[in-house]
């Protein structure tokens, strides 16, 4: 059963974030934002100029005490320590803000928004050093662990795409769309009727292994490789689009959130923890060895395509709402997931230890 955060907000809670130091941050539609301790009790409260919905709340990896916030077009910085009046904002988006990220240098901070727009803000000269596009709303920016200068991006174009702060372009792009077509999977007829919208990513604690979300219900994990990514890994959980994709600190853990009201969390690691010494397709790779088997038994059957099949979740918490946003936090010396949706509380579960 989940514990219940209440009395921080009266409205749809959509976002959440933890800061170094265990307080949690969560923002809610109409301009709410609520700070929480450890224990779950309400720490400081504050109302948003405009009444904006709160989309995104992170905080500095740097300095805890700072919060960014997007509400509306707006980005806000407030100090954790009074919280009052934000100390500064920011309008540098021309649409709603769907997503924030800081890289952790605490240097520059990503904002992406409905009109497909990435804007990245040089926090110390406080001015857009870089305007990135998808062509549909961009709904998930993250910056890479361990390389500050690099971010990955997705969107309901279907795209996921490699950046880095050197170029305006990206590096390397993938349209999910056309990987379903590629692989003729069983699944690929019904993807023109629910096509793999993009709506969330995290990238891992070593920087080189990222996940995404769809509208499929499918989950993706990735391998950066150099100047490119390549898919590593496919599996489906949900039976409805996956809202929220959360790697676990430290290890290949990954916590998803649906539509379908399931939270699940998955142990990659047998998969993707391996560090190649050279870049190779694993995917592919075992693919062409399950066909190589079957070859020798005689049969030419065609291999499905589809990998999910052998990953299952280590762990279904049936939540019951639509997850809005998934966090992880450490209370009293153990692992928990915070889990915020359609209601004005926030629900706490157990997690197992790794």
């Amino acid at each position: 059963m989940a514990v219940k955060w209440t009395g921080g907000h009266s409205s749809s809670i959509l976002c959440l974030n933890v800061n170094t130091e265990g307080l949690v941050a969560s923002g809610a539609e109409r301009g709410e934002l609520t700070l929480w301790d450890g224990g779950g009790a309400p720490a400081g409260q504050l109302q948003l100029p405009k009444a904006d919905d709160v989309t995104s709340v992170v905080f500095s990896p740097r300095r805890p005490t700072r919060l960014y916030t997007s509400h509306g077009e707006t980005i806000s910085l407030l100090d954790v320590r009074s919280l009052k009046e934000p100390v500064e904002h920011f309008h540098v988006n021309e649409e709603e803000i769907n997503c924030l990220s800081v890289n952790e240098t605490d240097n520059f901070l990503a904002a992406a928004d409905d009109s497909g727009a990435i804007k990245v803000m040089d926090l110390e000269n406080k001015k857009v050093s870089r305007s990135l596009r998808h062509s549909n709303i961009c709904s998930s920016v993250v910056f890479r662990p361990q390389r500050p200068q690099s971010l990955v991006s997705c969107g309901l174009d279907m795209q996921v795409m490699l950046w880095s702060l050197q170029k305006a372009r990206p590096l390397w792009t993938t349209n999910l769309q056309e990987y379903e077509m590629q692989e003729d999977s069983p699944q690929s007829a019904g993807q023109f009727f629910n096509p793999p919208l993009a709506h969330s990513l995290s990238v891992a604690s070593c920087g080189n292994i990222f996940g995404c979300g769809a509208q499929d219900g499918k989950v993706r994990i990735f391998r950066v490789t150099g100047v490119k990514f390549e898919h590593e890994l496919e599996f489906q959980g949900h039976s409805l689009g996956v809202s929220q994709i959360l790697f676990m600190p430290e290890v290949y853990w990954l916590l998803t959130g649906g539509n379908d009201g399931k939270v699940l969390l998955w142990d990659v690691s047998s998969d993707v923890g391996k560090q190649q010494k050279s870049p190779v397709k694993s995917l592919q790779r075992r693919k062409a060895q399950a066909l190589a088997s079957i070859r020798k038994d005689g049969k030419l059957n065609k291999v499905a395509s589809n990998e999910h099949v052998r990953v299952l979740p280590k762990l279904t918490i049936e939540h019951g709402e639509k997850v809005n946003w998934i966090s992880c936090a450490e209370i009293k010396g153990s692992k928990r997931v915070l889990v915020a949706d359609q209601s004005s509380s926030v629900s706490v579960y157990p997690l197992p230890e790794p």
